[in-house]
């Protein structure tokens, strides 16, 4: 498997992924709505599988006792996510790697609290939680 790279806009956070990449998950939780400007998609790997390349930008942020959220402090860009709970997997915004990602959505989380502006198709998994 080749390496997977992504960075923010401004490139102060850069990323290298050796390992695989589990399919996107969009979720339409309220805390993403509003990190994201709307619903956010991420992929997933295992930490030991992250390398970064240039890192002087990110920021985590506590976002509530159970997750961090990683961001670049320069530009702004959502970047990750990350479970307090479990150190060994990391959530990785699909919209930051470079290139093509041979990924899919595989399910739609947390749709209670999407936004009434679009709709889910509903020919995709569609979950209550996670």
């Amino acid at each position: 498997m080749s390496p997977v790279a992504g960075r923010c806009e401004c490139g102060a956070v850069a990323y290298e992924v050796t390992g695989p990449l589990r399919d996107v998950v969009a979720c339409h939780c309220t805390q993403c709505r509003r990190t994201s400007g709307h619903y956010s998609a991420y992929t997933s790997a295992a930490a030991a599988d992250l390398t970064f390349l240039r890192a002087d930008g990110l920021r985590w942020y506590r976002s509530s006792d159970s997750a961090e959220r990683g961001f670049c402090e320069r530009c702004g860009s959502n970047l990750f996510w990350r479970p307090l709970a479990e150190p060994l997997r990391i959530s990785i915004a699909a919209g930051s790697i470079t290139g093509p990602t041979r990924l899919s959505v595989s399910r739609h989380i947390f749709v209670a609290d999407r936004a009434d502006y679009y709709a889910i198709p509903s020919d995709e998994t569609q979950c209550l939680g996670w």
